[in-house]
């Protein structure tokens, strides 16, 4: 019987509706990178979710590890961006068509694309960036010829939320989110945590953080990860409760949130993905970035499957490998006070001993 996926719509809880166009752009095919490697009859192709690949957050990055691969290995490849979740099934029917080797999905919202082409090609390799495979109970499955590639990015979530806590000046924080799904809530989970540890740290003091209820995993979502306007809408209705640090985990439409605390001002951002004082024009008001090392772990998942060794085991990124962390202070580094970066050290190090475990419901 052919797995049945839940429609992604049909699945969220947002605030706003999802922005969907008629199709996605047309496969972008190349030949061989000029690499040391010799591997011009090996093909890894790449397919993007809604955010397309000039995202500044995860598709940007996964489509770095693949540039990565062609240039250090000399591989063929080929890429597809979505610009609507209709356009996934046929993205990667394209590139199975194509003959790829491996061809990965980048996102959570690939899961249903990307699980159906392993099924029906098990001769062929699939990765899945930031979720893992799943029945139509929602119960994590293993597939032979599939690798999740995944984050547990609320270790240093935690640690941006502490950060956050201590330099806000209102004592009010938030985070909100792009589309209510695993990937996303997880950082959510995990800076909630952060400040919640600040509190009990500092009995005196009593931060808020707006946009997200960890206990009843509601909260505040844009509905996609495209419509900037709603990233900016959201972000002053944070501000006007007396946010001063905000924490998008939407994609591109945190650079409509980005652009309303500059707007603003007295209020800060934290990135998440890739670092953000690197990646958009917003650095001057970057606190840091909830880093996923997204590119190293697609290109890694690909030069072990040039070279033979392709495995269906996770990959889990996490603070003890360098998977996650946080980006540096950057022009922040003068205003952090050096007590509470030791602090925040010191949590990292708890962390990666296992005297602190950051939990989330959707922990990998």
């Amino acid at each position: 019987m052919k797995r049945k996926h839940l429609a992604p719509a049909a699945a969220i809880l947002a605030t706003g509706a999802l922005v969907l166009s008629a199709c996605g752009e047309a496969p972008e095919d190349s030949a061989a990178g000029d690499g040391g490697g010799d591997n011009s009859d090996y093909k890894a192709c790449i397919v993007s979710d809604q955010g397309g690949w000039d995202d500044k957050s995860f598709n940007e990055s996964a489509k770095a590890g693949l540039d990565m691969a062609v240039e250090e290995l000399g591989i063929d490849h080929a890429t597809a961006e979505s610009s609507a979740d209709a356009d996934f099934g046929p993205n990667v029917d394209n590139m199975v068509s194509q003959g790829c080797n491996i061809t990965l999905g980048v996102g959570f919202l690939l899961e249903g694309a990307i699980h159906d082409a392993a099924e029906a090609n098990t001769d062929l390799h699939f990765g899945l960036v930031d979720a893992t495979f799943t029945d139509d109970d929602s119960n994590t499955v293993e597939l032979d010829n599939g690798k999740p590639i995944i984050f547990n990015t609320a270790e240093a979530a935690y640690l941006a939320g502490y950060l956050a806590a201590g330099m806000s000046e209102s004592g009010t924080v938030a985070t909100f989110g792009g589309i209510q799904i695993p990937s996303v809530t997880i950082f959510m989970d995990g800076f909630v945590d952060g400040v919640a540890k600040y509190n009990e740290d500092n009995g005196d003091e009593e931060v808020k953080v707006l946009g997200w209820d960890k206990e009843a995993q509601s909260g505040s979502f844009s509905g996609d990860f495209e419509n900037q306007s709603q990233g900016q809408a959201l972000t002053e209705q944070f501000i006007s409760q007396d946010a001063d640090i905000i924490m998008p985990v939407a994609g591109p439409v945190g650079l409509g949130a980005a652009s309303a605390a500059s707007a603003d001002g007295d209020t800060s951002i934290v990135w998440v993905d890739q670092d953000g004082y690197e990646s958009t024009e917003y650095g001057d008001i970057i606190l840091t970035t909830v880093q996923k090392e997204i590119a190293t772990a697609v290109k890694d998942t690909i030069a072990q499957d040039v070279e033979g060794n392709f495995s269906s085991e996770p990959y889990v990124g996490t603070l003890e490998n360098g998977g996650v962390d946080l980006a540096p202070y950057h022009d922040f580094e003068d205003e952090v006070p050096e007590e509470l970066d030791a602090k925040v050290q010191e949590l990292k190090e708890q962390i990666i001993s296992g005297d602190i475990v950051v939990e989330s419901p959707s922990t990998p």
